[in-house]
């Protein structure tokens, strides 16, 4: 866009701003540091692309570089601190308020950083009511995952394991790095258990770092991986984000101040 077809995007009833959140962090021997990056930009594309064209939508420029504090005893990642990316994402989303978009959406493939994203939704949106604010996570509530991936590999596969080389095999070969995925080792060999009650994500969750859990930075088992899964996983995102994205634009969220049910004391 030039400045005057954003200045119009902006007005347009609905207006939504997509911004797309990865990270540049190791992803085990085999995955490149942009994988949460290139996910969440080209689900996003290819979604956006799905929709019909006159849809007020449009995709943000990506942030690669995020909150990665876990991964980093391994070279080649990179990480914002906490408060460095709360700054920044208040200061874009600020402005994009200013603009007289109606909505922003975080669009975002890292895991390690769905909590943050979550706190400066909420504070963006007091700070801008006008702005709805949604924060997404890529692999959050798609149908039919459960049914696609082993439950071992849906509980512990974290990082780097089958559903992510999956997706990478047939997404873009080419960034595959060698085949060390093919060795079955994280999962049975070098997980180390949490206290019972106590998991790595989900209900009562430990802030692991990734040296805790693995010599290669793979948390899961890849060894299964295959292209034919990788399309199965992305026709499962594409299809949930069209279906929300849709709902989201059909809507009339985020309610006009002047309509909101006033609370008594």
């Amino acid at each position: 866009m030039a400045w005057p077809e954003a200045s119009k995007a902006a007005s347009a009833k609905g207006s939504t701003l997509v911004w797309p959140f990865g990270a540049c962090e190791q992803h085990g021997p085999h995955l490149p540091l942009i994988t949460d990056t290139f996910f969440a930009e080209n689900i996003l594309f290819k979604t956006l692309e799905s929709l019909p064209a006159e849809m007020p939508i449009w995709m943000m420029p990506s942030q690669a570089i995020g909150f990665s504090p876990e991964h980093q005893s391994f070279p080649g990642t990179l990480s914002l601190s906490a408060d460095v990316l709360l700054s920044l994402v208040t200061d874009v989303g600020q402005q994009i308020a200013t603009m007289g978009f109606k909505r922003l959406v975080f669009f975002n493939a890292h895991g390690g950083q769905i909590g943050l994203l979550q706190a400066v939704s909420r504070q963006l949106r007091i700070q801008c009511p006008s702005l709805a604010v949604l924060p997404c996570f890529l692999w959050s509530g798609v149908p039919g995952l459960d049914e696609l991936l082993p439950e071992k590999e849906v509980e512990e596969g974290l990082h780097a394991a089958l559903a992510e080389t999956s997706l990478m095999l047939h997404m873009d070969q080419d960034l595959i790095r060698n085949d060390s995925y093919l060795e079955k080792k994280e999962t049975e060999q070098e997980i180390i258990s949490t206290p019972k009650g106590w998991s790595l994500e989900g209900a009562s969750p430990c802030a692991w770092l990734t040296e805790d859990l693995s010599s290669s930075g793979v948390i899961g088992d890849a060894s299964a991986s295959n292209s034919e899964l990788g399309a199965a996983l992305e026709n499962a995102l594409i299809d949930h984000w069209k279906s929300l994205f849709i709902s989201l634009l059909e809507s009339d969220w985020p309610p006009i101040m002047s309509e909101r049910p006033i609370s008594s004391s």
